[in-house]
């Protein structure tokens, strides 16, 4: 019998399929599950850069799930696959060893620097995505969209306070934007770390100097506003 991943309800195991399923459509090279004392950490790479030369900085996403009190591993995978039991999720039989889950953000010594609304990010990862699709050639090579790609997530956003565009693309993807919601802005030596009601966004770079408090804005009653999730 494959090996299962067992969460504590229904609700958590959707949840863990969803993540994994964005993941798989942001090109992410694996989910990474760690359980422990009844809660899954599942992380992904939304964005890595591939040599010395490849502007896309390294951000990687977090979320955590309540899972069943006796599950403990620490494994990477390509897929998760629901069953009959709405509580349990199908592991694949071999797992995966990606370069980025060595990269491990610290677990203390976060300070809170700003805050920042959904509505700006959503903003901003559809800008880039605009800027994607119109800066790509027919028929590109992988390189190509790969320098391309790098260079618009690696771009700082002004709204963000020079904050690169890739983490309103990593937010966007993988569901943790919603209506309304907002992320608190923290940073820990080289890390900076925006926490969302859902999930975590993670951006692995140079230390970010004269980054201020963003002020949180409304959006006009003519503009809509279309959470993903």
């Amino acid at each position: 019998m494959p090996a299962r991943l067992i969460l504590a309800d229904a609700p958590s195991a959707r949840d863990a399929l969803t993540f994994a399923q964005r993941a798989a459509w942001a090109g992410a090279h694996g989910v990474r599950l760690q359980a422990a004392a009844g809660l899954l950490c599942m992380s992904a790479a939304a964005l890595t850069p591939r040599g010395p030369l490849d502007r896309t900085p390294t951000i990687l996403v977090l979320r955590t799930l309540r899972s069943d009190a006796e599950l403990q591993c620490d494994v990477t995978v390509e897929t998760l696959t629901a069953t009959v039991d709405p509580l349990a999720l199908e592991l694949p039989e071999t797992s995966l060893a990606p370069t980025w889950t060595s990269v491990e953000p610290p677990q203390h010594g976060w300070r809170h620097i700003a805050v920042v609304s959904s509505l700006t990010l959503m903003r901003s990862a559809r800008a880039g995505i605009e800027a994607v699709a119109q800066a790509l050639p027919d028929k590109p090579g992988d390189d190509v969209v790969r320098k391309i790609r790098g260079m618009v997530w690696g771009t700082p956003d002004t709204a963000l306070s020079s904050l690169p565009q890739g983490v309103a693309f990593a937010a966007y993807v993988f569901g943790f934007l919603s209506a309304g919601g907002e992320a608190a802005i923290s940073t820990a030596g080289r890390w900076t770390r925006l926490t969302l009601p859902t999930g975590h966004v993670l951006l692995r770079g140079p230390v970010v100097s004269g980054l201020t408090s963003i002020r949180r804005t409304r959006p006009r009653v003519s503009e809509s506003f279309t959470p993903i999730g």
